[in-house]
C-alpha cells in the first residue's frame, strides 16, 4: 500500500472540494523565510533555534557578551576593564530587553554574581 499516493490523492480531493479555502492566510503570500541567506547545512539549526524561541540577533548578542567577558578576564589595564564592563552592561541590558519582549524572565544579575563568586574561589 502506497501511503504517499493515498495522502496525495486525499489532499488533491480536499483542495478540489474547497476544504482549504477557509484556512487563515488563504490567498496571502507566505511569510519571509528567515533562513534565506543561511547556508543549507545551517538551515536546520536555525529552524530549531527559531522553534525554540531564539533569534539570530539574540545569539549574536550572547556571543558578544561572552567575548567581552573573556576580554575583561584577560585585561590587565584597569581603565580598559572599566570600559569593557560598561560595554558588557549595555549589551546585557539589550539582551535582557530582547528576552523580556518574549516574556522570558531572566535572572542574569544573580547568575553573573554567582558566576563571579565561583571564579574568584577557583582562580584566586
Amino acid at each position: 500500500m502506497d501511503f504517499m499516493r493515498i495522502a496525495e490523492e486525499r489532499i488533491r480531493k480536499a483542495y478540489k472540494d474547497g476544504e482549504f479555502d477557509h484556512l487563515p492566510g488563504y490567498g496571502k503570500p507566505l511569510p519571509k523565510d528567515i533562513t534565506s541567506g543561511v547556508p543549507d547545512e545551517l538551515k536546520m539549526a536555525y529552524h530549531i533555534m527559531k522553534n525554540a524561541g531564539f533569534s539570530p540577533e539574540e545569539a549574536n548578542l550572547k556571543k558578544e557578551l561572552m567575548t567581552i567577558d573573556d576580554l575583561i578576564k584577560q585585561s590587565e589595564n584597569e581603565l580598559e576593564k572599566e570600559e569593557l564592563k560598561k560595554k558588557l552592561n549595555e549589551k546585557m541590558l539589550t539582551y535582557n530587553q530582547l528576552l523580556s519582549k518574549k516574556r522570558i524572565k531572566t535572572n542574569a544579575a544573580v547568575f553573573k554574581n554567582y558566576q563571579q563568586k565561583i571564579e574568584k574561589k577557583l582562580f584566586d
